[in-house]
């Protein structure tokens, strides 16, 4: 299964993809909304995409913006990772707070990509 990761800092990006390509899922980095978008729309069609808010260049909020408009990649499901408080005008299929619990992390991605992860 394919997810897409995009994160503002290069740590948390690569710690993100390691973990989930170490559990079986093809992962692929973005350092920001655009970089994700240009990705997405010339690659194959994730099962998923974890989104940070804050990025540089083009922003989660901008992205999904984007994102939504574009009939190929809006129905993809969008797990956002923030460590914001005040959630009520983030637009995701689901919400995880940083830091975050791996293991709620993990079931979450294998409910969208409709797998079991590898032990």
């Amino acid at each position: 299964m394919r997810a897409s990761w995009s994160s503002r800092t290069t740590d948390a990006r690569e710690a993100m993809v390691a973990l989930l390509q170490m559990k079986g899922y093809q992962a692929v980095p973005a350092g920001n909304g655009k970089e994700a978008l240009d990705y997405l729309r010339q690659a194959p069609v994730p099962d998923l995409i974890l989104l940070d808010l804050w990025m540089p260049v083009m922003d989660g909020w901008q992205f999904r913006s984007e994102q939504v408009k574009d009939p190929r990649l809006a129905e993809i499901p969008v797990i956002v990772v923030t460590a914001l408080s005040d959630r009520t005008d983030v637009d995701a299929d689901e919400i995880i707070a940083k830091p975050v619990d791996v293991d709620h992390l993990l079931t979450t991605v294998s409910y969208y990509c409709r797998r079991e992860p590898t032990q």
